[in-house]
């Protein structure tokens, strides 16, 4: 079994749920990242000793979050002596609109990966884009390169959809898997 982990920001808790999901999916452990931008102690540890790193923030102004950016730039240390190259990364996000430039925030989170000179493990689910899809059907917001989900802006985590935290376990389980098959 891959030892997997998701660091995460998450500014009103709608992230944090989706996280919780996909670590469910992926039996990984839970890094968050505070609202000052920082990890706890352990965290670094966590990231440093697992398999697989799947990263999420939320989207705000077409990127990720101010918090989760100091997390991303202050792996530059691990960056510099290439600790983190050839693990599986994968990443998720969220917003208010069902675009809401999400695909910007997953170019962000699979370039950061590819810093790290990471693998990078998208979906592998098709997208519910047909006449009968509902609005939970696994991956309705129909993501290819990592997680997406979609909570409207007056909405509290409580009401995520549980299509949207279905696809975010599912995408969990595929990266755990994914790095299983890299480890041997």
């Amino acid at each position: 079994m891959a030892k997997t982990a998701v660091v995460y920001h998450s500014g009103y808790g709608h992230t944090r749920r989706m996280a919780e999901a996909v670590a469910e999916g992926a039996g990984a452990k839970l890094v968050a990242i505070d609202a000052e931008g920082n990890l706890p102690d352990s965290g670094w540890e966590i990231l440093n000793a697992a398999d697989a790193i799947i990263m999420g923030s939320p989207t705000y102004m077409g990127n990720v979050s101010w918090q989760f950016k100091k997390f991303a730039d202050a792996s530059s240390k691990p960056w510099f002596t290439q600790q983190w190259k050839d693990k599986v990364f994968a990443g998720f996000t969220n917003s208010a609109t069902m675009n809401g430039d999400k695909l910007s925030t997953l170019h962000y989170l699979f370039t950061l990966s590819m810093q790290h000179s990471g693998i990078w493990a998208g979906t592998g689910l098709m997208p519910s884009n047909a006449k009968a899809a509902q609005r939970n059907d696994v991956n309705y917001v129909g993501s290819f390169s990592g997680a997406m989900a979609q909570s409207p802006s007056d909405s509290s985590p409580a009401e995520m959809l549980p299509g949207d935290l279905e696809t975010a376990k599912v995408f969990g389980r595929r990266v755990a898997e994914v790095a299983a098959r890299f480890k041997g």
